[in-house]
């Protein structure tokens, strides 16, 4: 009733009007800027013969529930090797409407959520109950010494499809606490700041937490060389410099591209590269499994 009167009010009018048209210059200037990275994309990988190799992933980018095409590279490694149990667990998944799994989680996947935000939770109650069945949300701070122990808690298999970790300070320390695991798949975040060839990593403290700078999490190499020690190789990574992917050594298969460095598939930070154009981001429909 109050904001009522108030927006009859001349001067209240006024600003109402200029907050709306801020908004709406607001998001005229995303959706320019968002296309001219999609122009900039559609251009390299029109005329630059790295992404004509079929072997290579980023030519299967798209958007569906992530933030830089990840859902399109997760569905082709898949393709390639083909699915098992399709269980998955994500370590850092926000408040759950963004992420590498929901995707996976709507198609019919199962799985486990893991966060600090309880928003996580509340996303899982708005699902269709043949998801929520399937898709368990814990909230705890994780870190190296109990990550193993709160995947064992939700009875997941020793061999599941696919690891989601993205924690950012800490992530590089959360896939060495999870050696008792052996996902088919893994998709880490790394610090695209550090040049291929280095093998850097932050020093481990477990209360730790990023504070917004370039010096958080591992390098490319550090991920590399830790991906080797677990059994796993690196065959890819997402435009923006954010996301790599590792298959376990026995489901490769000869289906990417060598060799599996990161001289050869480090990406710099492009984090301008947003693939969320055109639409608001919402779930999918969810089909039905009668």
């Amino acid at each position: 009733m109050i904001a009522k009167i108030a927006r009859k009010i001349p001067g209240i009018r006024a600003l109402v009007s200029m907050k709306r048209c801020l908004e709406e210059s607001t998001t005229l200037l995303r959706r320019m800027y968002v296309l001219q990275s999609h122009y900039l994309i559609d251009r390299m990988m029109r005329d630059h013969p790295y992404y004509a190799d079929d072997l290579r992933l980023l030519r299967f980018a798209c958007q569906i529930s992530s933030q830089s095409g990840e859902d399109g590279i997760i569905a082709e490694i898949f393709n390639r090797i083909g699915e098992t149990n399709r269980i998955f667990v994500e370590v850092g998944v926000g408040d759950g409407t963004e992420n590498n799994t929901l995707a996976l989680a709507v198609r019919g996947w199962s799985g486990l959520w893991i966060d600090g935000d309880p928003s996580s939770q509340r996303t899982v109650s708005t699902l269709g109950e043949s998801v929520r069945n399937k898709l368990r949300a814990k909230i705890a701070f994780v870190d190296r010494e109990n990550i193993s122990a709160l995947v064992k808690e939700h009875e997941i298999p020793r061999e599941f499809d696919f690891l989601s970790l993205d924690i950012d300070q800490n992530t590089y320390y959360l896939w060495e606490g999870l050696n008792d695991y052996l996902p088919r798949v893994v998709c880490v975040e790394y610090n695209a700041n550090i040049p291929p060839a280095i093998d850097w990593k932050v020093d481990y403290s477990s209360e730790r937490v990023w504070d917004k700078s370039r010096n958080f999490g591992a390098s490319l190499k550090a991920f590399e060389n830790l991906g080797r020690n677990l059994g796993y190789s690196l065959i890819g990574c997402d435009f923006a410099g954010a996301n790599a992917f590792f298959v376990r050594n026995d489901q490769l298969f000869g289906k990417f591209k060598q060799p599996y460095t990161a001289e050869n598939h480090h990406f710099p930070p492009q984090y301008f590269a947003n693939f969320d154009f055109g639409h608001p981001k919402s779930v999918w429909d969810i089909p039905d499994s009668k």
